[in-house]
């Protein structure tokens, strides 16, 4: 029995027969180190999909801050101890002025349901606006506001899903106009279903949707709507955040924007579980003042060393800047892919997070998820690590670590290209 075969059956025994599993045929990893993932014969995948770890993974920074903290102190926010200030301090540096305020938790969906708390505590409401498709979490809360996988519909009576901003088949005028219009009577019906809006939280990317980069204004027009309406506007920077988007550190700035909350995660310590909420002083001093919120692990001296490493390898190494140019790079090239490869309907995203739509044909935009889903696992057959996206699984996800380099950008095309050069059709559809 090889190491798959046996991982495989000691994995249908202890998890979920279901349980989320990429590819057609799992790779078997037993190394990492900065792009490149090794299998059990050391054989290295690049890795364009993980950006949990945005500095590469195992990086040596992170790992020796880890074990250095690990070897002296670990315990939580009850304590006074420098590492969670210090680190705090510095992260709060890189947002707006008037968000100086931050709750540590460990994961993204621990982040966006607190900040969930906070809003319906502001403003005495409980009802939110999300994006179709959005997704913000896995907890119970967080789940009624990620209509992901439900064809943009959601059960919650306290919520509504906006029509997302699809550049590809919408205007800018049509996003702008749709969006708003839309936003305005996703409040209006949420109330006179006798929830009080408390606020529209968004990732800006769209990441769940398809990766929809621009426009960048209809959040702006969004804001003051909710604003006049009573509500609070929550940024998920989850996906987005830490330098992701590649011109800004965080995807709401792109927008022009400043939210009342802003949530973060996944790459917030490369790899260990970390998360936070930001707001101003008001919104997060009130709310600590009529609950005792306390969270066990958020905000550990562990992880939070983690974090500050990780924010200054990226503050260092100017990744901000190295998202933008090796993004630039990536894109530009992807595009020029069309001319070769009809199924490619749409490039879109900014920075280090670009998205491929694959279309049975261009006129129609029909969404081709089996074509979607044969490039993935064709990639991975060629050592390339990618994901999808979408409402359709039709979207190719691009989204390494921030270290990505040109070298690597031109690794990944050459591959896509000649992976897209193959007949991907199903036997059945062949001549």
């Amino acid at each position: 029995m090889n190491d798959v075969t046996k991982t495989l059956t000691q994995r249908r025994q202890v998890f979920a027969d279901n349980a989320l599993l990429f590819y057609d045929e799992p790779v078997y990893f037993t190394r990492a180190q900065g792009v490149w993932m090794y299998d059990a014969n050391d054989t290295p995948y690049l890795d364009a999909y993980n950006n949990t770890v945005s500095v590469g993974h195992c990086n040596v920074e992170v790992v020796e801050a880890i074990t250095r903290q690990a070897s002296t102190l670990n315990s939580h926010t009850r304590y006074l101890y420098d590492t969670v200030l210090d680190y705090a301090e510095e992260l709060l540096k890189e947002f707006p002025e008037d968000l100086s305020k931050i709750a540590f938790t460990c994961t993204g969906t621990e982040a966006n349901e607190l900040a969930m708390r906070i809003a319906k505590e502001t403003t005495g409401g409980d009802g939110f606006i999300v994006v179709g498709n959005a997704y913000h979490g896995c907890s119970n809360a967080t789940a009624d506001i990620s209509p992901y996988g439900s064809d943009g519909i959601v059960s919650a009576s306290n919520v509504r899903a906006l029509e997302p901003p699809n550049s590809y088949r919408l205007s800018n005028a049509e996003i702008e106009q749709n969006f708003t219009d839309g936003l305005r009577q996703c409040i209006k019906d949420v109330e006179n279903n006798g929830h009080k809006f408390a606020a529209l939280i968004i990732d800006a990317t769209l990441e769940a949707n398809g990766i929809f980069a621009i426009p960048t204004t209809y959040l702006r027009k969004s804001q003051e709507i909710i604003r006049e309406a009573g509500g609070l506007f929550i940024a998920d920077e989850v996906q987005g955040g830490f330098a992701r988007m590649g011109d800004r550190m965080w995807s709401f700035e792109r927008h022009n924007v400043t939210p009342d909350l802003v949530t973060v995660g996944k790459p917030m310590a490369n790899g260990l579980p970390m998360g936070g909420v930001i707001g101003t002083a008001d919104l997060i001093n009130h709310f600590f003042r009529q609950h005792h919120y306390f969270n066990t692990f958020g905000g550990n001296a562990v992880c939070a060393a983690a974090g500050q490493a990780t924010l200054r390898f990226i503050q260092r190494e100017r990744l901000l800047n190295n998202a933008r140019s090796v993004g630039k790079y990536l894109f530009d090239k992807c595009s020029k892919l069309m001319d070769k490869h009809e199924a490619i309907g749409h490039v879109r995203g900014a920075g280090l997070f670009i998205g491929i739509e694959f279309v049975e044909d261009r006129s129609s935009k029909k969404p081709a998820p089996v074509m979607a889903k044969a490039v993935m696992n064709s990639l991975r057959h060629h050592n390339i690590l990618t994901g999808l996206a979408g409402q359709f699984d039709n979207v190719l996800k691009i989204r390494p670590p921030l270290i990505f380099d040109k070298a690597n950008a031109d690794q990944f095309l050459d591959t896509l290209n000649l992976v897209l050069s193959l007949d991907l059709r199903p036997a059945t559809l062949r001549p």
